[in-house]
């Protein structure tokens, strides 16, 4: 396994969340991380402290990814500010429920923007860089991919595309880059869900229970070192996606 200790890494949505579980575990491994936020300044702040309590590095980088030139200039930033980098996670996301028959144009703009877009222009952007360092890009999508449910279709419209651009990619910036996904499963549920809700969702995973964000940030850490594993997506669902063929 490649050693991430003393290496730089550029995560998305750093501040809140699976990202912010995803940037405490690089930074625990040595690493000094660019931790980007939108609006949530205080949770950024917040996991640089536990980056830092942790023995790594901490810098904090404020964009809005909604815009697709923000996302590149971003990459050229971090790249610039940390004289290199090693791995690129784009964890921001948008995260939208919405009935079939409300679905608007907004809904697909945010979704594809965040979801799609901006990972890609973050990843072309920090080609160059993860080229020299023969880094690593990993990206977040979802079990859905795998396996659709309602109620989120720009979602995971996106999060398909998302997939596809991963794989893409792979090929693109093969041999100096690996290029990989994790797909959480049910994660973090949202705070405004019921118990019932939740627990209608772990009886559909043979693990019958919610992952954590831990889960998550571990598999990204181990994508991010593994010397001969590229164009692969890694589910990390409890099994929901086996249980649903």
């Amino acid at each position: 396994m490649i050693d991430l200790n003393g290496k730089r890494a550029l995560v998305t949505g750093a501040g809140v969340r699976v990202g912010a579980a995803i940037a405490t575990e690089l930074g625990r491994r040595g690493m000094t991380v660019a931790l980007h936020y939108h609006s949530s300044d205080a949770g950024a702040r917040e996991t640089a402290k536990a980056i830092e309590a942790a023995g790594g590095q901490a810098a904090l980088f404020q964009a809005d990814l909604s815009d697709p030139s923000a996302a590149a200039a971003l990459a050229r930033r971090v790249t610039a500010d940390l004289g290199g980098l090693e791995v690129l996670v784009p964890s921001a996301a948008n995260f939208e429920n919405v009935a079939l028959d409300d679905i608007d144009d907004g809904h697909w703009e945010r979704a594809l923007m965040l979801n799609l877009r901006a990972p890609f222009e973050l990843a072309r952007a920090a080609a160059p860089a993860l080229r020299a360092s023969r880094g690593a890009i990993v990206f977040i999508t979802g079990f859905g991919t795998e396996v659709p449910y309602t109620g989120y279709l720009p979602y995971l419209a996106s999060k398909g595309a998302l997939r596809q651009v991963m794989r893409t990619l792979a090929l693109e910036l093969a041999p100096e880059v690996r290029v990989n996904a994790v797909a959480p499963g049910t994660v973090l549920p949202p705070e405004d869900m019921t118990a019932e809700a939740t627990e209608a969702l772990v009886s559909k995973a043979p693990l019958r229970k919610v992952g954590a964000a831990s889960d998550v940030a571990e598999a990204v850490a181990y994508l991010a070192s593994a010397p001969y594993v590229t164009g692969q997506q890694l589910l990390v669902d409890g099994g929901r996606s086996v249980a649903s063929t």
